[in-house]
Formats: C-alpha cells, sequence, structure tokens
C-alpha cells in the first residue's frame, strides 16, 4: 500500500514549512520568496508557520558558545621546544592567534549571513503579462518568471546578455524551474534580452527569432 499523493493544498502547505524551516536549497528558495510576493494565499500560508514554529525555542535557555579557539590553536600550532627568544614565540603565538581568529569569523559570517539576493533586472511586456526577474546571489545570476506561461510547444524562452559593442551571448534556458548561472552582475549599459527561439535553443549564437523582452541596465524597468 502507497500513500496518496499531497493534494496541492497539502503540497503548498509542505513548501511553506520547509521554506520557514530553512531547509529549501537556494533555487527553491528564491522560486518560493517570489511566489510569496505575488501569491497571497501562499504567503498567509508562510506566515501561518512562522507563528507555530516561533515558540520552538522558548524553553531553551540562552548558553554561551563554548571557547574552541585554544584547542583550534593548540591543534594547528603544537609548541615545541625551541632556542628561539621568548618574545619571538610570543610574537608567533599572537600572530597565528590572530589569522585563525579572523578566519573562524569569516567562517561564521559565511555561515550566518548567506548570500543576499540583489535585483538586476525585471524583464517584463508593457502589460505585464510575461515578466522574468533577473537577481544576483554572490557569484551567479538567478532568472525566474514570475508572471506568464512558458514559451508555446515547441519553442523555448532564451536569455542573452550584450555588452555594448559586442555581440549577444546565451546564458541559457528559460523553463519552468529557474536558471541559474554562473556570471557577475552585468554592470550598467550591458542590455539583458530574452526570446523566442524553438526548442533547444538558438543554433546560430545569436538570437534567430524575434526578442520579445529586453532591458538596459541602469535603465527604469
Amino acid at each position: 500500500m502507497t500513500d496518496a499523493p499531497l493534494t496541492p493544498r497539502e503540497a503548498d502547505d509542505a513548501l511553506a514549512a520547509e521554506y520557514v524551516l530553512g531547509v529549501l536549497d537556494l533555487s527553491e528558495r528564491a522560486e518560493a520568496e517570489a511566489r510569496i510576493k505575488r501569491d497571497p494565499a501562499f504567503a498567509a500560508l508562510v506566515t501561518d508557520w512562522e507563528v507555530r514554529l516561533s515558540d520552538l525555542n522558548d524553553e531553551y535557555a540562552e548558553a554561551p558558545a563554548p571557547n574552541l579557539l585554544p584547542k583550534i590553536e593548540a591543534r594547528l600550532f603544537p609548541k615545541a621546544a625551541t632556542s628561539s627568544p621568548a618574545w619571538r614565540g610570543g610574537l608567533f603565538g599572537w600572530l597565528s592567534g590572530a589569522v585563525v581568529a579572523a578566519s573562524l569569523v569569516l567562517a561564521v559570517l559565511a555561515l550566518v549571513a548567506p548570500p543576499q539576493s540583489e535585483l538586476v533586472a525585471m524583464l517584463a511586456t508593457p502589460d505585464n503579462r510575461l515578466a522574468y526577474e533577473v537577481s544576483h546571489f554572490g557569484d551567479t545570476l538567478q532568472v525566474t518568471r514570475v508572471a506568464g506561461v512558458p514559451a508555446p510547444a515547441g519553442q523555448v524562452h532564451e536569455l542573452w546578455v550584450i555588452a555594448p559593442g559586442e555581440g549577444p551571448v546565451s546564458l541559457g534556458l528559460l523553463q519552468d524551474e529557474p536558471l541559474v548561472v554562473t556570471y557577475p552582475a552585468p554592470p550598467e549599459g550591458h542590455i539583458l534580452a530574452v526570446s523566442l527561439e524553438r526548442d533547444g535553443g538558438s543554433t546560430t549564437g545569436v538570437p534567430s527569432a524575434s526578442v520579445i523582452l529586453m532591458q538596459r541596465i541602469g535603465d527604469d524597468a
């Protein structure tokens, strides 16, 4: 006997819970955040889970974090017999401790403060019936469809970046799932565009069909 599949309502409720618990990967979390902005019913589910889970830590008293730095220093820089002057060992110990401490701070910041998304562009038709949100995460771009539907059967939307005075470069095909690609945030003056291509994308290295969305970075959306 197998479990019955989740209803759409149950699937949305589970997704909202996973979002609040922080167990979604980067692309899933970005898609959930985009949906919160456009779907009041889903946003309400997220708020409900935030309220339901807010009391989980109430029964636990705050405890100071253990001081692990001495043990880490002892493993990384074991003391050895030396004929060097005492001041030299003290200086080396101070420097090594400072290096380790700085490394620990950077590691903690990397774990506690994940890269924040930054909106790069909103590619949309004048009536906003089709729109793609382009965000920057660290060294990646993420492109999420926030309005409209996919390309018709047998066709696909393809994303392009065009630097001033240069030819267009394809960044990938836009499907149902957000497109995540390793690419720096395009500076002002670069153009982002979406073309309608045959299934599989352009085979010529340039948009081979009509460009349906376009925005120059730095211009108002």
